[in-house]
């Protein structure tokens, strides 16, 4: 099978959620091999920080992810007109990105393994608080083959991260299937379920895309007093009041909280930097929970290993078999 990239440029505008500050985010088609890459201007104003959709380049987990380039210079800095991504010359430019997850779940459902990912105002626009203002866009806009072989990973061995209340078991499978339940203690969330079975696009679209991102309402002014959710209101977010919902109009699905979960953690899976085989079973996950699954995942010996082209796995089954 072969990698791909986005057929067109496709750009949204809209606010940061956390910062409030208005935000534009462009995604540009990319070579092979280049793959996720965000890039956005250095403090300073002397060029662009390339960032790498990557596990190593996560520097918060706090209510999103957030990326940001390497102290030691291992992140590419580069001006217009400079060499393309994957020749770019290193710099320690200190730059972040805000909250990727849903961009990143989106070209990760879809298919898209290269993309350059041009980021205005330090954040990725939170749009309408979920994934399918992208995968609108991003469809619309084409999905290219390119001239060469994607890159699979396969867990080879069960293993869990977590504790005995929140945790995330990850068993060898084939696709990518996630069982995900959380339990908050209010009336319109309560304990809630949901399974995926086998990802792709349209599954992701129809399913889960559009489930939007929630808090609290006796949550904001905490979180405002520390610099989050200056842009969260009832337009992007699902607001828990203690009353019920705070929102006009009815939730897109009864489960409409878990399933934005599985959204969260389809970003961050994102991060792996490769499409997954495996079966994941999550119990009250968030986004501090996904990251440590994907830092096993990348960094323990052993857990994953390059998933053999299905040409290739053909010729080991017939070989395998008695004549």
């Amino acid at each position: 099978m072969q990698q791909t990239t986005i057929a067109r440029s496709v750009e949204w505008r809209g606010l940061g959620l956390h910062s409030g500050r208005p935000a534009r985010v462009t995604v540009l088609p990319a070579a092979p091999d280049t793959g996720l890459v965000f890039r956005t201007p250095c403090e300073g104003g002397t060029g662009d920080v390339l960032i790498p959709a990557r596990a190593e380049h996560v520097h918060s987990t706090t209510r999103a992810t957030t990326l940001a380039a390497r102290a030691n210079g291992e992140s590419t800095a580069a001006r217009r007109g400079a060499p393309p991504v994957s020749s770019a010359q290193t710099s320690p430019a200190a730059a972040r990105v805000a909250t990727v997850e849903h961009l990143l779940a989106a070209l990760f459902a879809l298919g898209i393994h290269n993309a350059e990912i041009e980021v205005e105002g330090g954040e990725v626009p939170v749009l309408d608080g979920s994934a399918a203002p992208f995968v609108t866009r991003l469809r619309r806009a084409g999905i290219r083959p390119l001239a060469a072989a994607r890159r699979e990973l396969e867990v080879r061995m069960a293993f869990e991260v977590g504790d005995a209340d929140r945790w995330i078991r990850v068993e060898p499978g084939d696709g990518l299937s996630i069982e995900y339940a959380i339990e908050f203690a209010h009336p319109v969330i309560g304990r809630q379920r949901f399974v995926l079975e086998d990802l792709d696009g349209d599954r992701f679209e129809r399913e889960l895309a559009a489930a939007r991102t929630f808090g609290f309402a006796d949550e904001v002014e905490r979180l405002r007093a520390q610099g989050l959710a200056q842009g969260g209101d009832l337009s992007n977010t699902l607001v828990l009041g203690e009353g019920g919902l705070l929102n006009e109009g009815p939730l897109r699905w009864p489960d409409e909280f878990v399933r934005h979960k599985v959204v969260d953690l389809l970003g961050d899976l994102a991060l792996i930097g490769s499409e997954l085989h495996a079966r994941i079973t999550v119990e009250k996950g968030g986004h501090g929970l996904h990251h440590a699954l994907v830092r096993a995942l990348v960094e323990r010996p052993g857990l994953l290993a390059e998933r053999a082209p299905l040409a290739e796995l053909g010729r080991l089954r017939a070989f395998a078999q008695p004549g």
